[in-house]
């Protein structure tokens, strides 16, 4: 069965001038049911995570100012909006829909998170609209309780995973690969273990060829036993943040290669939504959800 962590929190409204990208979390799982590519049965509402999951990758004293509401504004405003204790409740419930999903994935093969793909707070810093690093928690989850050796994280939003490579540039149990624009946020880049920068305006049949052959080459190399895929929909053309440009199809080509070589090398993957700000929310909405239609037709 595919699983799919939502909850009516990831669509907590943020402040003026940020609300417009929140509209996307209540509108993907509706327009999956009302198409009935799944049912209300596939949805799951994560509570939220244990304190221990969180001090497991994120240093204790910015976990408890965050917590705490203590956040220096400096920090805040790397953020880039005011704390308030419903966001930060909302990023811990994230946090555990993706260690949910991930367990799901072990089970079904693929499960998803409607929001999540925090990639860019790192161990002692949040940073582009990221608290708490929802995929890097999961890993660490796996990893501390023995469910997984070797993972492999595959970043392909359009702004690279820097948060994520720095939780883990020292653990080699976790290969990041990121692929991104390379004149885009953020602008001072942490080394991942394989990074592919993408000049502007890159498109399809360029973002598919260089994906085909990392893919191939980071599944030999590493030969992970569990998969974290961040899927953002900020590669596509008409996104306001990108300067890529991909097609919607081109985006959907790039789902089906990452779940193909998933399925080929038979690891269980879960998937986080990730950015996407381009202009018509409908257009937002369709290419996430297309992530969600190709799962389903590659695994059920």
């Amino acid at each position: 069965m595919l699983k799919i962590a939502y909850h009516p929190i990831y669509a907590h409204p943020l402040p003026e001038g940020h609300r417009f990208p929140m509209l996307k979390y209540e509108l993907i799982p509706a327009q999956l049911l009302h198409e009935g590519t799944i049912q209300q049965e596939n949805l799951f509402a994560p509570e939220p995570t244990a304190e221990e999951n969180i001090l497991a990758t994120h240093n204790k004293d910015y976990w408890l100012q965050l917590k705490n509401g203590t956040l220096p504004a400096k920090e805040q405003r790397r953020i880039g909006f005011p704390l308030n204790a419903q966001l930060v409740e909302r990023e811990i419930r994230i946090a555990q829909g993706t260690i949910d999903g991930a367990l799901y994935a072990q089970q079904h093969g693929v499960a998803f998170n409607v929001a999540g793909g925090t990639h860019h707070a790192g161990s002692n810093w949040g940073e582009g609209f990221c608290l708490l690093n929802d995929q890097a928690i999961a890993a660490n989850y796996l990893l501390n309780n023995d469910l997984s050796k070797r993972i492999l994280i595959i970043d392909l939003d359009v702004h690279q995973g820097n948060g994520t490579a720095e939780i883990f540039q020292k653990e080699d149990k976790v290969f990041t690969f990121s692929m991104h624009g390379d004149k885009n946020f953020p602008f001072r880049k942490e080394r991942s273990d394989l990074d592919i920068p993408l000049e502007d305006g890159t498109n399809d049949e360029t973002f598919l060829t260089k994906l085909q052959e990392a893919l191939a080459a980071v599944f030999k190399k590493h030969q992970p036993d569990f998969v974290f895929y961040l899927a953002g929909v900020d590669v596509l053309a008409t996104d306001n943040l990108g300067k890529l440009a991909l097609t919607k199809n081109g985006c959907k080509q790039r789902d089906v290669l990452v779940f193909t070589a998933c399925l080929q090398h038979q690891v269980p993957v879960q998937v986080s939504m990730g950015g996407g700000y381009s202009p018509n929310i409908k257009t937002i909405v369709d290419a996430h959800c297309n992530t969600f239609r190709v799962a389903r037709d590659l695994y059920i």
